[in-house]
């Protein structure tokens, strides 16, 4: 936290700007050791001059100071704005680095904002959420946490936690109060709350995972059933090639689309049947694999062969039936599966609001996904969950005031962790080595 650190904040690669970033006690003295240009220098205003270097121009830059407190990272900060150039901007870099600076570790701009109490870490987590969103709804989740809403909600169950704590304490410092009918029954109930609050909270957890990740949706089939066709429909393009020779597809495609607002991982897989081929055989072992992992298959049929008996079932499979523009084999007579034709596009549209629905059977909408938490989360809040069960039971047990402030003490640690409040060094560099340079 002494150091000065510096990093290019955008994305490798060329582009009309480059943003460089300074923070830390000697931010300003750096920047305007390097810097040559407009004065007086106002505090979030854009100064125009030259990074140099001795009596040599490096580049022509916009130079912006935030002094800390009032900075994201809470500390004296600079951001620098010079040309995109690969070699350019790592020359501005170098100088700064020469000047001074350290150069920043993955995250680490934002671990300050935490560690100086400008962000909590649901919120410094938010952070990479919001950078690597898919859809407009996991943007929104993204966007609430970042503004706190898990933050304040795992806040508040620590507060009541807190006060129920307090209580116990004082049966414990007073031994001769003796815990009442009525004082079990009020802790009782303010812990079961608590316990109704974190169940609540657990069940958004498939949400959160599926709004970050995608519902991983294995296309599947015996060859030619038009696998590689129904991505390709559903992409909207050509992605995969498509052939009448069965075994086209060997290895998987995976691609991600947007449906419902929900990010799907669409993977199209070999053609289920025996082979002899070896790299055939590999592929068709890889399809069962992905199919096996699957959060959703679309089990895919050519509606002009006989339908298989019995159709495969289960909340994970959707039935396909494609090639619906030709006439169907007699056996698919009364069957009822989503009927489709990758070559003229008749009933597409009806399978992805059929995906859409099938997704935690259409849970996720704009209004119940914007608090989602993500695994980290779910460890704490499942913890904190057993600690409270473990305390209630205690007290309806008549147990010692003693082991129920054990029990809560440990709850409040496990939803502490969730904001940072019980953190521990292995936890923020967990989290923060995920980041990006310059973030």
């Amino acid at each position: 936290m002494n150091d000065t650190i510096a990093a290019i904040a955008t994305p490798f690669g060329e582009g009309a700007i480059a943003l460089i970033r300074l923070s830390g006690p000697a931010a300003i003295n750096i920047a305007m050791a390097v810097f040559r240009g407009q004065t007086p220098m106002l505090p979030r205003v854009q100064h125009y001059g030259k990074i140099v270097d001795g009596g040599r121009v490096v580049d022509d830059v916009l130079l912006c100071l935030f002094p800390g407190p009032a900075s994201y990272t809470g500390e004296d900060l600079v951001e620098i704005s010079c040309h995109g150039g690969i070699l350019i901007s790592r020359q501005v870099l170098k100088r700064i680095l020469d000047a001074g600076a350290r150069l920043a570790d993955p995250g680490e701009f934002t671990q300050r904002a935490f560690l100086n109490n400008k962000l909590d870490l649901t919120q410094a987590e938010a952070v990479m959420d919001v950078i690597h969103a898919q859809t407009e709804l996991s943007l929104r989740a993204a966007r609430e946490q970042l503004a706190g809403g898990i933050g304040r909600v795992a806040t508040g169950l620590r507060e009541e936690l807190l006060t129920v704590l307090a209580h116990v304490e004082a049966f414990i410092d007073f031994p001769d109060e003796d815990i009442t009918p009525d004082t079990s029954v009020a802790w009782d109930l303010k812990l079961e709350n608590v316990q109704t609050q974190l169940a609540a909270l657990l069940a958004t957890a498939d949400r959160g995972r599926i709004l970050r990740e995608g519902v991983r949706t294995v296309i599947s089939g015996a060859p030619n059933a038009g696998k590689s066709s129904l991505l390709n429909a559903l992409l909207g393009r050509d992605r995969a090639i498509v052939s009448p020779t069965p075994g086209t597809t060997r290895d998987m495609i995976e691609e991600t689309l947007q449906i419902g607002g929900i990010p799907i991982r669409l993977i199209d897989t070999a053609g289920l049947r025996i082979s002899d081929d070896a790299v055939e055989r590999e592929g068709i072992a890889r399809a069962q694999a992905a199919r096996d992992d699957a959060d959703l298959v679309l089990q895919l049929f050519d509606g002009t062969l006989p339908a298989p008996e019995p159709l495969p079932a289960g909340n994970r499979v959707l039935c396909v039936r494609n090639k619906c523009d030709l006439p169907a084999h007699e056996s698919w007579g009364g069957i009822k599966v989503q009927q489709i034709s990758c070559t003229t596009g008749e009933g597409v549209e009806t399978l992805c609001a059929l995906i859409s629905s099938r997704v935690l059977g259409g849970t996720i909408s704009a209004d119940t996904a914007l608090v989602s938490i993500n695994l980290r989360h779910q460890q704490c809040f499942e913890q904190a969950s057993v600690a409270v069960k473990t305390a209630r039971r205690a007290i309806s047990g008549g147990l010692s005031a003693e082991l129920v402030s054990v029990d809560l003490r440990a709850a409040m640690d496990s939803i502490g962790e969730v904001v940072g409040k019980a953190d521990t060094e292995d936890l923020l560099s967990r989290i923060f080595s995920t980041f990006c340079l310059g973030k």
